[in-house]
């Protein structure tokens, strides 16, 4: 026992001067901050329409910021890989709905996207074209164009947009991504874990 001591204290003495390692990953590793306002607010969101998606439609009427007629309009949650936005990008995916806005009001145009995003998770569709036109002839341009941009990341079930290629309508139209169904997610790891198994 006693050389068990005495062999603690020779090595705390020869340790004296070591300075311990500190590993540069864990050193510039930021610290985390927590959830931002607007994650925040879409979490909240999407529980809501969780419990009740047959809820009133919650998309915005108030101001939102501009788009421009000829912008390229690009947006994804965080997490989204960077493979699935480029097929998005790229029109890799099966369009399951079109929705054409062109000559509706904000108002009417306001309804029939909330209206597409609830029959899009009732039928589990994963991706849709919604035509907004580009509004360069309207007194207010890109105004339908801007709504559309807000909406699509203000609903919870949408998980990124982009605008489409030309031969779907260009900047007068965008790809919409829906977050997948339990029942797809399911489904989706069956079929990898079986052809793992293969």
């Amino acid at each position: 026992m006693e050389t068990d001591n005495e062999d603690a204290d020779l090595f705390a003495e020869q340790m004296q001067d070591v300075t311990p390692l500190v590993s540069p990953r864990t050193s510039a590793r930021p610290s985390w901050q927590g959830a931002s306002e607007s994650q925040l607010q879409r979490r909240r969101a999407a529980e809501q329409f969780a419990e009740d998606p047959q809820r009133e439609n919650f998309l915005t009427l108030a101001e939102v910021p501009l788009r421009q007629p000829m912008e390229v309009l690009e947006w994804k949650q965080d997490g989204v890989q960077h493979a699935v936005f480029s097929k998005l990008r790229r029109g890799g995916y099966a369009l399951e709905y079109e929705l054409d806005l062109h000559q509706k009001t904000v108002k009417e145009a306001q309804q029939e996207v909330f209206t597409l995003l609830q029959r899009v998770r009732a039928q589990q569709w994963r991706c849709v074209l919604i035509s907004h036109g580009k509004g360069e002839r309207s007194a207010t341009p890109g105004r339908l164009k801007s709504y559309v941009a807000q909406w699509l990341i203000d609903h919870p079930d949408v998980i990124a947009y982009c605008s489409a290629q030309r031969m779907h309508g260009g900047v007068g139209s965008v790809y919409v991504l829906v977050k997948k169904s339990a029942a797809g997610k399911a489904a989706n790891r069956e079929r990898f874990g079986q052809k793992g198994e293969l």
